[in-house]
């Protein structure tokens, strides 16, 4: 055998050895930080703290969220997509990823191929929500009178380039409704501005206009999820409503760097899948309007790359510029 491939091949095994020791011995060497690319109080660093502490218990090393906000969480994404892929260093994830793949063109990292799916960990539910005085009660009303005066409606979001810009916007090519859009700055400008009648109607997360729903200060058209939401059974889908096949999930799902070893992925997958089944922690995830999703890494893994097509696809069907 050729000295050269031999000693080739002589290193390839020993590395492939090597990382299996890793993986069988880890996490022994240190704490496990999960990056998290927004502010302490998000849905994204609740998600993340929930399961930070029983995650720490099962592997038996310490579990450290580290909030990393900034650039629509592609700071703390592209930290985690450049760290050693030893199971050191991971991230909780969220739907917001899948935009910023589409519309930040300073990411230096590849959204889907730099990172190893673990699980999909939970779900929230953004609702499509009306001004109290809006004359429609339902989707169906909605494009009614989308249709009878083109361009006269319009609907709020937090921010172009938003997952509840891209919500409305998936809700417009799919309905053909002539609206425009009106960008705001977060949540509570959106909701100010529903409650004043500055516009028509809004995609957002459920837990946030929950409250205003229930005083009778907005109005609850449809929940965007693919089935009926468990804390609003009685409202029906936007797909149950007149337009089937549309669906928006705020997801939420733990990623390591790629190229990490399976074993490794595997048993945070099985530690998680069981904390997961908890009812406590079920409980406190239901508090911040988030329900438990589990999968296997490939499920995620599919979903993800699954997500960063179809809102590739609605920019490009919009118009919108990568920034």
């Amino acid at each position: 055998m050729n000295h050269i491939v031999k000693t080739v091949l002589v290193a390839a095994c020993l590395a492939g050895f090597a990382a299996s020791v890793d993986a069988a011995e880890w996490p022994s060497e240190r704490p496990i930080r999960v990056l998290v690319g927004f502010g302490a109080g998000g849905g994204t660093d609740i998600v993340s703290r929930v399961v930070a502490q029983p995650l720490s218990e099962l592997l038996h090393q310490s579990v450290v969220v580290e909030n990393k906000p900034g650039a629509g969480g592609s700071i703390a994404s592209e930290q985690v997509a450049k760290a050693a892929p030893d199971g050191y260093t991971a991230s909780m994830l969220s739907a917001g990823h899948a935009i910023s793949a589409v519309m930040l063109k300073s990411l230096r990292y590849d959204s889907v191929k730099d990172f190893a799916p673990v699980s999909w960990v939970a779900d929230s539910a953004f609702v499509v929500v009306a001004r109290k005085d809006f004359p429609a009660n339902d989707i169906k009303g909605l494009v009614a009178l989308a249709k009878a005066s083109p361009g006269k409606l319009n609907f709020a979001s937090v921010g172009v380039g938003s997952t509840q810009h891209f919500a409305g916007e998936l809700l417009r090519q799919m309905t053909g409704m002539d609206v425009k859009h009106i960008p705001y700055r977060g949540t509570p400008a959106v909701v100010a501005a529903l409650r004043a009648g500055e516009v028509d109607y809004a995609v957002e997360l459920v837990h946030a206009v929950l409250g205003q729903v229930q005083a009778g200060d907005l109005k609850l058209l449809a929940v965007a999820t693919p089935q009926r939401w468990p804390i609003i059974p009685d409202t029906p889908t936007v797909a149950e409503s007149g337009v089937p096949g549309y669906a928006v999930l705020s997801w939420y799902g733990f990623v390591y760097p790629a190229g990490t070893p399976q074993p490794i992925v595997d048993k945070t997958n099985a530690a998680l899948k069981e904390i997961l089944s908890r009812p406590d922690i079920r409980e406190k995830l239901a508090k911040v309007g988030a329900v438990v999703h589990v999968s296997t890494p490939a499920e995620f893994g599919e979903h993800l790359a699954a997500d960063v097509v179809k809102w590739k696809d609605v920019r490009d069907k919009a118009g919108l510029q990568p920034e």
